[in-house]
């Protein structure tokens, strides 16, 4: 029996919605419960609840933008000296900060006209949006589109910003995930009818990153995809066994490449003289950044490691150039943030899936999955954690396709989270 049938619709009747509050939300009158809450406001008492219709969920959007302006001001300060080093001696002092603060307004925009997109309409465009991935995929290996940088071949030059198809495909591995499950609910208890086409769409998208090569949003992109499979009640002994088939997968891809290797040797003793200078070069500098910051940080601008000696400081190891000049205090805000952010997102998706919008609760499960896991890798290589993997930091690195579809994604949540209220204010979506 799938998880998503246990929830229980909420009942409409005689202008109200019929239930009482409880510890974790909202009963209903079969004695069933919403799993969340429905409003930050308490409800009125006594067994009806009226929802207050608002157009969405103004802390949530607070949050993000409380971190793209902390954004602003971080990569700014790991930019800031960038133009000393004879490789940017062309550029501005506040090149990356125009360019990163252009790249919010372009984003802004996007969100904008998201967020008025219906999400019956992304529900009906998601095998579009993913074929027309696939196809900025293989444009970005072409030699005369795509643009190299250090060995890799992932971007498209639009002119005023480098699009990367990859964050594209996140978004587009959200929206396909969960329009498959819905469209094949009926035959998840079966193996291959159920899952193999899933695993087709992936693998064709993973051949291709690869080819850039971009394992890190292979992974990711491999996570969402489970995750949505799990979340879609797919059978328990089915998803074992594809989750050990990626594992394996994924071993076999580091083990058969020496570069992913060494990675793997530096990440286990980067302080040892064979890796201190070389692929443990980064996560050594990124530890001392650390050790520097202490409790309360050296000071917002102090930052030495960001001096040309931790390379990448503006993106992959944004964290490490925040625990040095914040201090433990600073990371520690950031993790709060991240989590609320994503325990509310989680929530905005299971009150859709008890609104029997199946589609839409995934949707949004699956982008709460996404900035989370990202999230996490990003943590966890900075801090020695992880192998080291670059990923950037939703909402606060530098890049400009990253915050123009972590963006996106949010927009469609927030979309979500008004189709929501509508619903339970007796209206329709």
């Amino acid at each position: 029996m799938s998880r998503l049938s246990n929830l229980n619709p909420i009942k409409w009747l005689g202008g109200h919605w019929i239930g009482g509050r409880t510890s974790t939300g909202l009963a209903t009158e079969g004695g069933g419960e919403i799993p969340v809450r429905l409003s930050s406001r308490d409800y009125a008492r006594g067994r009806t609840a009226v929802v207050r219709e608002m157009g969405f969920d103004q802390t949530l959007l607070w949050v993000v933008i409380a971190l793209l302006c902390w954004s602003l001001v971080m990569v700014y300060s790991a930019t800031v000296a960038l133009p000393d080093n004879p490789r940017f001696r062309n550029l501005s002092h506040e090149h990356f900060l125009i360019r990163h603060a252009l790249a919010m307004a372009i984003g802004a925009i996007a969100a904008l006209l998201a967020f008025q997109v219906p999400i019956s309409r992304w529900e009906k465009a998601s095998p579009w949006l993913f074929f027309g991935t696939l196809l900025l995929l293989v444009l970005v290996l072409l030699p005369f589109i795509g643009r190299e940088v250090n060995g890799a071949r992932r971007w498209i030059p639009l002119g005023i910003m480098n699009f990367q198809p990859s964050e594209l495909a996140k978004v587009a591995m959200v929206m396909y995930a969960a329009g498959y499950m819905v469209r094949r609910m009926e035959v998840k208890e079966r193996f291959f009818r159920a899952v193999l086409p899933m695993g087709v769409a992936l693998g064709l998208t993973g051949g291709l990153l690869l080819m850039q090569p971009d394992m890190g949003a292979f992974i990711v992109i491999a996570v969402i995809a489970m995750g949505i499979l799990f979340l879609g009640g797919v059978n328990a002994r089915m998803f074992l066994l594809i989750a050990t088939l990626l594992v394996s997968v994924f071993a076999i891809l580091i083990m058969s490449s020496p570069w992913r290797r060494d990675r793997v040797f530096a990440y286990l003793d980067p302080f040892s003289a064979e890796h201190a200078l070389g692929r443990g070069y980064q996560l050594t500098h990124s530890l001392i950044a650390f050790g520097r910051g202490e409790w309360l940080g050296v000071g917002l601008g102090g930052s030495v490691e960001k001096l040309h000696w931790l390379p990448e400081a503006h993106t992959d190891f944004l964290l490490a150039v925040i625990g040095e000049e914040l201090g433990l205090v600073g990371v520690l805000l950031l993790i709060g943030l991240f989590m609320w952010m994503i325990r509310r997102i989680m929530q905005i998706g299971r009150q859709s899936i008890a609104l029997d919008q199946v589609f839409a609760g995934l949707v949004a499960q699956g982008i709460g999955l996404w900035i989370g896991f990202q999230a996490f890798i990003h943590i966890g290589v900075n801090l020695g954690a992880l192998p080291t993997k670059g990923l950037t930091l939703p909402f606060m690195s530098y890049g400009g396709s990253a915050i123009l579809m972590n963006l996106v994604a949010m927009a469609v949540v927030l979309r979500i989270d008004h189709e929501n209220r509508k619903l339970m204010h007796g209206g329709r979506v």
